[in-house]
């Protein structure tokens, strides 16, 4: 087994583990997924499939540390690979419902998308009653314009 295929197994059967186990295993296994996503030696199919997966955690009914473990390692990927908006879309049509700890990872995912339609998403947290939300959403924005600026600047030359 070459190292790909050794991370692919190694997310696979933490996946596997993920729905047999109790919280505090689901939690870990959900480590593991953060792990390999943070190598940056997936494909990008192959990290936009985890990061689906761990979206779904994420907005699931699971208990806190699931979903806390679930968005760090959604958010690990954003930091390693270009996701599309429309992987992480639903998060942002869930976001209202999360505890303002997570929506910090939500929106520094959305804005590593770099794609203006979560703008108006993110946006509106900058309003919001938390000071780390309010910080959070202004560094998202920042990046989604600065990545806005950058494209047009691209498209000029």
């Amino acid at each position: 087994m070459d190292g790909y295929h050794g991370l692919t197994a190694l997310i696979e059967s933490a996946w596997e583990e993920l729905h047999g186990s109790d919280a505090g295993r689901r939690d870990l296994c959900l480590d593991v997924v953060s792990d390999v996503l943070g190598t940056g030696r997936l494909t990008p199919d192959d990290a936009e499939q985890a990061v689906e997966r761990l979206v779904t955690v994420a907005l699931s009914d699971e208990g806190y540390p699931v979903r806390e473990s679930a968005l760090h390692a959604a958010c690990t990927a954003s930091a390693n690979y270009k996701l599309p908006y429309r992987v992480v879309e639903p998060l942002a049509a869930g976001a209202d419902v999360l505890e303002p700890l997570l929506l910090g990872y939500v929106l520094a995912i959305l804005g590593a998308t770099h794609d203006q339609a979560a703008l108006p998403v993110v946006e509106q947290f900058l309003q919001h009653p938390h000071p780390e939300v309010r910080r959070e959403a202004a560094e998202a924005v920042k990046e989604l314009r600065w990545s806005r600026g950058s494209a047009q600047g691209e498209t000029t030359l």
